[in-house]
């Protein structure tokens, strides 16, 4: 069987100028990078005209170790639109190389439904990441060297919020001190690293309209507190021109192809389980600016991503979202209902229907925003006909739509019932997006909302050191904010182990930061880190080049 790296090398890339043209742009309205790459400047976009395109979020159960595939139904979903001629664009964030050298590997999709050229995009694509690595680095080195001489801003050295962050999975950096190098070598104080998905540049970069407002969000950065406990902005550090130039380039949205010849965007990319996990709103701006249906997708599963982009991205960008697809598989589903992963490819109808209480938390979910959801069951060749109709059934119990895809075997080809289906109910106007909470309501009121509501928790336990930090920030003027919930990905519970649809738990929020220039708030649940780390064999160890040709790489 082909891996999904040799399909994508296999595959005759069309020019991207050609990409280009299906959205109504000329050669010169793009900025190449290379022959398959290019950048749309923020500024033709804006020429087009309106947002007038449809807006359909994939999102999907909670991740197992079996695979879901959202990524690929979302590409999948997008090529069957073009093959129905539904001049649709497909919007995604961008991966990091964490992952893609840890242990979940990239986000471009797989098999015959991935964006391409795949191991470009894995890696460096054209350096967006870099930039806000680098922006984020230069304001920890200005604030370092403010310390250093003298600190006219007054900070506190042990009251410093900013860390520093790279792009790669390394948990020694999760904790580190830094100044120790005698008197010319800083102030001496401890410090850590989160990953650049992590990073509130990447927020920021994710969640600004344009450059002015990448600056003015910028500024608005909290970096830490004075020893009278007054919040200190990046305002006062001078820097966020410099920051804004770093990053000017990468603000324009990526334009890259599917296999099937859909026109993708993607830009940006925070993770879902530990900041907002949605692609740029910049990029899906112009996604609907230049076609008619986006097809986009959030992070992990719907009670992260999908919860984030409903009332983080949707709330600032006034998005109107006009459906949703809810991936599943019916190995996750078994995973879901207690089956160990090396028992999957065993029919179990009654582990399906166990587990089918994920599926039916997810569903409610989606509904909860006003928005209309279908399930996607993504086939595997292992998935049964009893298993699947055990799929079907349960859905048609919630009333809602379950349909067939095969995006990995079938490519756009595979997924046209659900770009039917998907189409109806766009076509049928019905929903009716809201946020689920109020922006008046207190921080706690909303993290409370959010777990009662969407993760199905009894209460919220918030410790000491939270509480005063929300008091804080209330007092600084962030009440009003969205709340932006860590959480591990495996569970609707802060307890990864706690699968399927748990009952009779609580959410322990441990600590609250501020994300004043992104524009919400963080609050951290369980043991959720913001630095991932590697395991014992990670995914580098098999990516080699021969030949001039990258392998290994999925």
């Amino acid at each position: 069987m082909n891996t999904d790296l040799k399909i994508a090398q296999s595959a005759e890339l069309r020019p991207i100028s050609e990409i280009a043209a299906k959205l109504g742009l000329a050669p010169t309205d793009i900025v190449p990078y290379g022959h398959h790459k290019a950048k749309i400047p923020l500024e033709v976009v804006k020429a087009k005209g309106g947002e007038t395109g449809h807006l359909v979020l994939v999102t999907g159960i909670s991740p197992t170790p079996a695979g879901e595939g959202k990524s690929t139904v979302a590409v999948g979903l997008a090529d069957a639109l073009t093959l129905r001629r539904r001049n649709p664009v497909l919007c995604l964030r961008e991966p990091s190389l964490g992952p893609v050298f840890g242990m979940k590997g990239g986000a471009t999709g797989g098999g015959y439904s991935q964006v391409v050229p795949m191991e470009e995009i894995n890696l460096h694509f054209t350096g967006d990441f870099h930039a806000i690595t680098s922006a984020h680095a230069l304001l920890s080195a200005v604030l370092d060297n403010h310390l250093f001489r003298p600190n006219t801003l007054n900070i506190d050295p042990t009251a410093i919020t900013w860390p520093r962050a790279i792009d790669m999975n390394d948990r020694a950096l999760r904790h580190i001190e830094v100044g120790l190098g005698g008197p010319k070598s800083g102030v001496p104080r401890k410090d850590g690293f989160v990953i650049t998905a992590a990073s509130e540049v990447m927020a920021i970069f994710c969640l600004a309209d344009g450059l002015d407002d990448l600056k003015a969000r910028l500024d608005r950065i909290i970096i830490g507190y004075t020893s009278d406990g007054e919040p200190i902005r990046a305002e006062g550090l001078g820097v966020s021109g410099a920051m804004t130039a770093l990053l000017k380039d990468a603000m324009d949205p990526n334009l890259v192809q599917t296999l099937g010849g859909t026109p993708a965007l993607v830009h940006g990319g925070p993770f879902a389980n530990i900041a907002h996990g949605c692609n740029s709103l910049a990029a899906t701006r112009a996604g609907l600016a230049l076609g008619d249906v986006v097809v986009t997708e959030a992070g992990f599963g719907a009670d992260l991503g999908a919860e984030k982009f409903f009332d983080i991205k949707c709330r600032f960008g006034n998005l109107r979202p006009g459906a949703a697809v809810v991936v599943a598989t019916v190995r996750a589903l078994k995973m879901n209902g207690g089956v160990a992963k090396e028992d999957l490819a065993t029919e179990s109808v009654e582990a399906v229907q166990r587990g089918f209480a994920n599926l039916a938390g997810h569903v409610r979910n989606v509904r909860k925003f006003g928005v209309p959801p279908v399930v996607a069951i993504n086939r595997f060749a292992t998935d049964t006909e009893a298993e699947v109709a055990a799929v079907v059934e349960g859905c048609e119990a919630l009333g809602v739509s379950a349909v067939v895809a095969d995006p990995w075997g079938g490519g756009g080809s595979g997924c046209l019932d659900l770009a039917d289906a998907v189409w109806a109910i766009l076509e049928s106007g019905e929903a009716d997006y809201r946020p689920l909470y109020p922006n008046d309501l207190s921080l706690t009121a909303k993290i409370e909302t959010i777990a009662r509501e969407i993760y199905g928790a009894d209460g919220v336990d918030v410790e000491e050191k939270a509480a005063a930090e929300i008091a804080r920030l209330e007092a600084a003027g962030l009440g009003s904010f969205p709340v932006c919930v860590a959480k591990t990905q495996y569970s609707f519970s802060d307890d990864a182990s706690l699968l399927g649809r748990p009952t009779g738990f609580r959410i322990s929020v441990r600590e609250v930061t501020a994300s004043a220039g992104a524009g919400f708030v963080v609050a951290k649940t369980g043991s959720i880190m913001t630095m991932p780390g590697l395991g014992p064999e990670p995914s580098a160890m098999d990516v080699d080049v021969r030949d001039g040709v990258i392998t290994g790489l999925f």
